[in-house]
């Protein structure tokens, strides 16, 4: 069997049962699926199709920003491509997918490399939530995530990517936020940009955002955007 033959059938394993978001911030309330819930799935699987895999990371980017309690906080960016070989040496490679994460001490390097590898598999084997093959399809009804957007950048992943202290960070924007929406969306949206953001980050501080004042704030840069163009 070749190593395209195997990477079919693991593409067909994962799709009968998924992985579902099984983890809990028990902080913020929200589950989400983990770069341990993706080795304990595809462990087994890639091992019983006879398959290994062989992460390479060729690029590393590292920025060092101040968190505003006046601590150091490391941003990294990795470049991975991941390859899977048989035993006879036949081998495919996917990427390359590219990993972010943040971290106030020595494991944003990891983090990055974890978040490339979950969603390289995520990606490549295109895993669901939960099972979708096999069954009666009136038998259970999908209900899709919504996922908001801030200037058009996705937020899935973005909030549990932040460690702690940038999470605290973001509430407290967040609400601040919340309270200058409610007399002025133009002024909030004004707090937001002067806050010197990343983009990652306001992905992130978007998903604490509820749907009225989410609502506001793309009004508002609606019609700013509208202002400058006259």
């Amino acid at each position: 069997m070749s190593v395209n033959a195997k990477l079919v059938e693991v593409t067909r394993r994962i799709a009968r049962d998924g992985i579902g978001k099984t983890r809990r911030n028990a902080q913020q309330g929200y589950n989400f699926r983990g770069v341990d819930e993706v080795m304990n799935a595809f462990s087994p699987i890639l091992a019983d199709a006879g398959l290994y895999l062989r992460p390479k990371f060729t690029e590393r980017e590292v920025a060092e920003r101040a968190t505003k309690n006046g601590g150091a906080l490391f941003y990294v960016t990795v470049k991975g491509e991941f390859q899977f070989s048989d035993e006879a040496g036949d081998a495919v490679t996917v990427g390359p997918f590219y990993g972010e994460a943040m971290d106030s001490a020595d494991k944003a390097t990891n983090k990055a490399m974890a978040t490339a590898f979950k969603y390289a598999m995520f990606q490549t084997f295109c895993v669901p939530l939960e099972g979708v093959i096999g069954g009666d399809a009136d038998q259970t009804t999908h209900e899709v995530e919504a996922k908001p957007v801030y200037r058009g950048r996705p937020t899935d992943g973005a909030w549990e990517a932040m460690n702690q202290d940038e999470q605290a960070y973001l509430l407290k924007i967040a609400a601040e936020v919340s309270t200058r929406c409610g007399s002025d969306p133009g002024d909030a949206h004004d707090y937001v940009d002067s806050q010197g953001l990343s983009t990652d980050e306001k992905a992130a501080l978007w998903t604490r955002l509820d749907s009225k004042v989410r609502t506001a704030l793309k009004k508002a840069h609606g019609a700013k955007k509208e202002t400058a163009n006259v």
